[in-house]
């Protein structure tokens, strides 16, 4: 296979994945107004019952009966996390985190985009319940802030959209260690040690050589994800320890592929065909031995990746945000968006992500640890910046592992909500703007 060819395959993977992103964010923002007029209109009450609707589960004497919000956020969100955890060791081994030179700038504008939205909040919300939302504005939504990077910065470099998507990756993954590790309380030690033995055995598996994706989806759910759930760890976690332990490798290299792709094609071709419609029994083998030799040449982790995007892009994420973006809108908004947990919210998304984005950024290329990717210039980096603003679904479902307060959890959604769009606001006209100078030098 020629490195012309190995290229444009990765190009026209990229592209699809981003273009899956992209209108998926579409559909995010449409479900979110769709929750919206339906939580203020006067069938709201037919919206929070959905909500609060059991729904059980039973094998044998064990049972699970939960309502429908709790099996979205807790048990559809593993999903969305599994796709994270597998997008994640994609990058790692041989993706944009791959290689130290490319991946330092991102990163750093990551960690920039974390740390002080945090400060920002700390600073109104130094104690009490109200101090635990600490982690809400250090989020990033990356279908939402790709979603409006594709409406308004089609004649950007790509290079930009590149750097965008490894900024989230990163900042997701620190979303993960940190719902990880302070947002876990009342852990059973004993089934958190069931859980890592069900780890420890999708890692045994993958060392076998076990290839089947049914044979992770099984221990990963029905072992992983619920020893979790009983444990007292956020059962998301469990989707990304499962996504690590998933093969990244080919059970075949190229040229074997290339070779056997061959031999079979040269065989299909002589087999004598049948009349009619129908192909011969021996031609029938042939196709089942190309499936599997293509099988063998395809690695688990992209296999299930691929699956899973659409799945997570335009079911799961429209269904958590069709469950937590219903935010009825009543009381004194003004007070309630001048409240310190409003303003450590809104001023940690649209001030603290600017700041820190920009500010590691301008700090990596001043010391020379990293430069400006290709095409790119600053303004198009603070354009970005601001998109990384918009925190909507991960700072939603921190919110709802920070705060058992019912008045503290409608305060933070609100502020979520009109800080993501305003930030989403100034990044669009601001990439906008960038994109319009390029047709003018044009």
């Amino acid at each position: 296979m020629s490195k012309h060819h190995t290229n444009n395959s990765i190009i026209k993977f990229f592209g699809s994945t981003a273009k899956e992103l992209n209108n998926s964010g579409v559909v995010l923002f449409i479900t979110v107004v769709v929750a919206m007029v339906w939580a203020n209109s006067p069938w709201k009450e037919y919206y929070i019952d959905l909500m609060q609707t059991d729904i059980a589960f039973t094998v044998g004497s064990l049972q699970l009966s939960e309502p429908l919000l709790l099996w979205i956020n807790d048990g559809l969100m593993a999903l969305f996390f599994l796709q994270v955890g597998l997008e994640l060791k994609r990058e790692i081994i041989g993706g944009k985190l791959s290689s130290p030179k490319n991946a330092v700038l991102p990163i750093g504008a990551a960690i920039g985009g974390m740390v002080l939205p945090a400060l920002v909040y700390f600073m109104f919300n130094s104690s009490g319940e109200a101090s635990n939302g600490w982690g809400i504005p250090m989020a990033t939504d990356i279908a939402f802030s790709l979603g409006v990077l594709a409406l308004v910065g089609k004649r950007l470099p790509a290079s930009l959209r590149v750097f965008l998507i490894t900024l989230a990756i990163v900042d997701d993954l620190g979303g993960v260690l940190v719902i990880a590790l302070f947002y876990t309380s009342g852990i059973s030690e004993m089934d958190l040690l069931h859980g890592l033995l069900f780890f420890g055995a999708l890692i045994i598996g993958n060392y076998a050589g076990v290839r089947s994706t049914w044979f992770y989806a099984i221990i990963g759910i029905g072992g992983v994800w619920l020893a979790f759930f009983f444990s007292g760890v956020h059962p998301t976690i469990a989707g990304i320890l499962t996504a690590f332990a998933i093969p990244g490798r080919v059970k075949i290299k190229e040229n074997t592929f290339l070779e056997r792709l061959d031999h079979l094609h040269k065989r299909f071709q002589e087999t004598k065909s049948i009349k009619g419609t129908l192909i011969s029994k021996t031609q029938l083998e042939i196709l089942e031995d190309i499936k599997t030799t293509s099988s063998e040449a395809e690695t688990p982790l992209q296999k299930l990746e691929r699956t899973l995007n659409p799945i997570v892009g335009f079911v799961i994420l429209p269904l958590f945000a069709l469950a937590n973006a219903g935010i009825h809108l009543h009381g004194d908004l003004l007070k309630v968006l001048s409240s310190p947990v409003s303003l450590g919210i809104g001023l940690g998304l649209i001030f603290g992500k600017v700041m820190g984005i920009a500010t590691f950024s301008r700090l990596l290329v001043a010391l020379k640890l990293a430069k400006l990717p290709e095409n790119v210039n600053w303004n198009m980096i603070y354009g970005v910046a601001f998109l990384g603003g918009i925190g909507f679904t991960m700072s939603l479902f921190i919110n709802e592992l920070a705060f058992t307060d019912e008045s503290l959890i409608f305060t933070s959604k609100v502020s979520i909500l009109f800080a993501s769009m305003i930030a989403g606001v100034i990044g669009a006209v601001l990439l906008y703007r960038n994109s319009k100078k390029l047709i003018t030098v044009k």
